[in-house]
């Protein structure tokens, strides 16, 4: 990945008749054979042992580490894309790229709401054991991974820089609680800096990474689309919030559904689309994380929304007085199914 002019696919390419340390071995008229311009050539016969030297540095560090395509630890889902990353470079725990990810991606400039979307719905999907994946940006992305945070639960965040930097700088201290807990990942070595042609190969990464992708907020010419539809190309489930038709952040999220992606409402819709991937795992049913109530509980859950509900309105629906309500709705909350928010309503989150 520190040779000019070798990019991914040249890359891969080489390892089909190469080890790298073959390739390393080769002659100059040898290497010249395998199609490689000259200037290529040149840098594989005299490769910068600084920039090595850097690369090794960061590689001794605490936490950090790398993985290679032959690698254990290099995940199975990644390596199924057409273009897979040769190298992998981790802060954190690597184990945790190969259990199951739900990516959730939006705007860089959401609305109050859409930030609450994102938080909640990866706090609730991460209870439901999904590892949360996103690219550390401003808005959803930051909200997604603080929300799967809050739940104690793991998240990735996938860079466009090398990771001996954080990218945006404000983002510092969240990069650190996900390497504390989670994994900091990117294909690009340490020293790289932040570039515009960097976030579409981010991207692939993020929806290769995943079994589903959930958009939240996203305008016409999003940068989120472009990782919709690189999940489409990998036959990826994508999943988009709808918005009113007068909200351009929800335009978006309305074209990918009439392009076939799953319209989602709750967090059920998505755990009800994967449960194919998940059958033998009892963590990822919807009745199993609710059997611990009883029916008049279950009840009043099924009325609280994953948006702020009123308890005037609960009392209403659910037919049964302020006190019986308020005991029950105690009871929810402190058995985490639902947090209190501002003016007196309460949000579900599983």
């Amino acid at each position: 990945m520190r040779t000019p002019g070798v990019g991914c696919r040249t890359f891969l390419r080489l390892l089909e008749s190469h080890t790298p340390a073959q390739l390393f071995a080769e002659s100059s008229s040898a290497l010249s054979t395998l199609g490689l311009k000259s200037d290529i050539v040149h840098a594989l016969r005299n490769p910068d042992w600084t920039l090595i030297d850097y690369d090794l540095s960061w590689l001794h560090q605490e936490n950090n580490s790398a993985i290679t395509l032959n690698d254990a630890n290099y995940p199975l889902q990644l390596k199924e894309i057409s273009d897979p990353p040769p190298i992998l470079f981790v802060r954190g725990n690597p184990e945790l790229l190969s259990l199951p990810q739900i990516a959730i991606v939006g705007s860089r400039n959401p609305s109050t709401s859409g930030l609450e979307i994102a938080f909640n719905f990866a706090k609730t999907l991460s209870h439901c054991g999904f590892v949360i994946t996103s690219g550390l940006a401003l808005g959803i992305d930051a909200a997604s991974h603080q929300g799967a945070l809050k739940a104690k639960g793991y998240t990735i965040a996938v860079a466009g820089t090398g990771l001996d930097r954080v990218y945006p700088a404000r983002h510092k201290d969240l990069a650190t609680e996900i390497v504390n807990t989670g994994a900091m990942i990117s294909e690009f070595p340490p020293g790289t800096t932040a570039k515009a042609n960097h976030f579409p190969r981010r991207n692939r990464i993020i929806s290769g990474l995943c079994q589903g992708l959930l958009v939240v907020e996203a305008a016409k010419q999003s940068g989120s689309l472009i990782t919709a539809r690189m999940a489409l190309e990998q036959n990826r489930e994508v999943f988009a919030i709808p918005g009113s038709i007068h909200n351009p952040l929800a335009r978006g999220c309305n074209a990918l559904i009439r392009e076939g992606a799953k319209l989602v409402e709750t967090t059920q819709d998505i755990l009800e689309e994967l449960s194919q991937y998940n059958q033998q795992d009892e963590i990822f049913s919807p009745l199993t994380m609710q059997s611990t109530l009883d029916l008049e509980q279950q009840t009043l859950l099924n009325l609280v929304m994953f948006s702020p509900t009123s308890i005037d309105t609960l009392v209403e629906n659910a037919n049964e007085s302020v006190e019986v309500i308020s005991s029950m709705l105690l009871i929810l909350e402190l058995q985490g199914y639902i947090e209190a928010s501002a003016g007196g309503c309460y949000t579900r989150i599983k």
